[in-house]
């Protein structure tokens, strides 16, 4: 049931959203976390396509996330089941309002 969770604050993100990320990355014995936090800009399903031949039916998506963090920067994340995502209230009222 957790594996989920991320996919469903995922699915009810929009545009202007505040939120906060951590993702582990773990190589053999070695782990390491990445953590990031901004605006929504935008979040989208996209068909995978992987570095190797797949039957035409075989469809493999994944849900990127387009952040603006505090410094301007765009940045680009992709869930998987590492990823914790954190809906952040923006300070003063809600992302709506502004």
């Amino acid at each position: 049931m957790a594996e989920r969770e991320p996919l469903r604050v995922f699915h009810s993100l929009a545009p202007g959203d505040r939120v906060e990320i951590a993702k582990a990355v773990k190589v053999g014995f070695r782990r390491w976390t990445m953590q990031a936090a901004g605006t929504v800009v935008q979040t989208a399903r996209e068909r995978h396509g992987l570095h190797y031949r797949r039957s035409d039916d075989d469809r493999v998506y994944r849900d990127i996330l387009v952040l603006r963090r505090d410094d301007g920067e765009l940045t680009t994340v992709t869930l998987d089941e590492f990823t914790r995502l954190n809906v952040v209230p923006c300070p003063g009222g809600s992302a709506a309002d502004t």
